[in-house]
């Protein structure tokens, strides 16, 4: 497995050590040399005499060497434990604020170096949450921008239509029907010709309905259109289930309440998600599921498609990029987990902010 998070490959090949380990295996080696330095002082002064057996000598060698060894294994324990502690409730704030949780605020550390550490990150955290109010308002009075534009915009579009609708589909209609007409006078006379403009037909109703499906779909709404996002999916994913053979699992608590900036991004996202899957995955299955996660809510979307290997190529494409973009705009992350075989998976995770 490959994990992304915002356009970085993370490759975690290298085992972790353990700064106890570490901290004791150090204060062993240093004691030791310690006694050494101590034996050979005392050699040098004329301190140590000859032992009167080798049992006593082997005794009084282990006893000299694993006093101190001891002594500087508990000492490195007792060291690093404290430090190590302080240091796990460093990165268990840490790890919330990644997840897009920043509600917990950062622990006191002390006095010391740790401890102001701790201190200036908490001040950082502050900035931080309210850039991320920031940018969630900022995409709120974005979407209401949007919104307005598409209103006015609605006009010119009717417009527009109706001059394709006339230029293309209606002088298609009209001519069908010419050459209907001519069939039924030709018929009877030249059957042979009645059948060129029977195919000649065929064909024009064949473009016909091609012109028509194209402004279906530039008539196919974009954004949630005043919608709340359950509302909005259930509608996107009952439309899909009639049109694609592949079943649509869809699970969002009742009690997600998100800006209408953030709703419009995540309704984006799953489209380009669930267009993504169609076009490219192959799947027979997808599931989508918004949950809440205290100060935060998790949008996973997964599928049992052909998967693939991602790269540097793959995560400038448009629509990875695309969701990239979004959820920056609202303060979150998104991790891409994917392999060849094995289908796709997104995470995504957004804090809450209250209006």
């Amino acid at each position: 497995m490959v994990f992304i998070k915002r356009g970085r490959l993370l490759h975690v090949d290298k085992k972790n050590s353990s700064m106890v380990t570490r901290s004791m295996g150090e204060g062993a080696l240093f004691s030791f040399v310690m006694l050494l330095v101590f034996l050979y002082i005392m050699y040098t002064y004329g301190y140590l005499k000859p032992f009167e057996n080798w049992e006593i000598g082997i005794r009084t060698t282990v006893t000299l060497i694993l006093l101190p060894v001891v002594f500087g294994v508990g000492f490195g324990f007792f060291q690093s434990f404290r430090f190590k502690r302080r240091l796990e409730r460093l990165r268990g704030t840490l790890v919330a604020w990644e997840k897009g949780n920043l509600t917990p605020a950062m622990p006191l550390l002390g006095t010391d170096e740790l401890g102001r550490l701790g201190e200036q990150l908490g001040r950082i955290s502050g900035k931080w949450e309210n850039q991320v109010n920031t940018l969630q308002r900022l995409s709120t009075n974005n979407a209401k921008l949007a919104e307005q534009a598409r209103v006015s915009a609605i006009i010119e579009e009717r417009q527009r239509l109706a001059r394709e609708l006339h230029d293309a589909v209606s002088q298609q209609l009209f001519a069908i029907s010419m050459t209907a007409t001519a069939v039924g006078r030709t018929l009877e006379k030249d059957f042979d010709k009645a059948q060129r403009q029977i195919a000649l037909i065929e064909e024009m109703a064949a473009v016909a309905q091609s012109e028509m499906r194209a402004l279906l779909l530039h008539l196919r709404p974009v954004y949630l259109d005043g919608k709340g996002l359950e509302q909005g999916l259930q509608e996107l994913i009952k439309e899909l289930q009639i049109k694609v053979p592949m079943e649509i699992i869809f699970e969002m608590d009742p009690d997600v309440q998100l800006l209408k900036g953030v709703e419009n991004h995540l309704f984006r996202i799953v489209q380009e998600a669930i267009s993504n899957t169609l076009r490219h995955a192959k799947a027979e299955k997808m599931e989508i599921r918004l949950h809440r996660r205290g100060d935060s809510v998790r949008l996973t979307l997964r599928d049992d498609g052909v998967g693939f290997e991602i790269d540097d190529s793959k995560l400038t494409s448009y629509g990875l990029s695309n969701m990239q973009e979004r959820i920056a705009e609202t303060g979150g992350s998104i991790q891409f987990i994917t392999a060849p075989g094995k289908g796709m998976r997104i995470e995504i995770t957004v804090p809450l902010v209250n209006e």
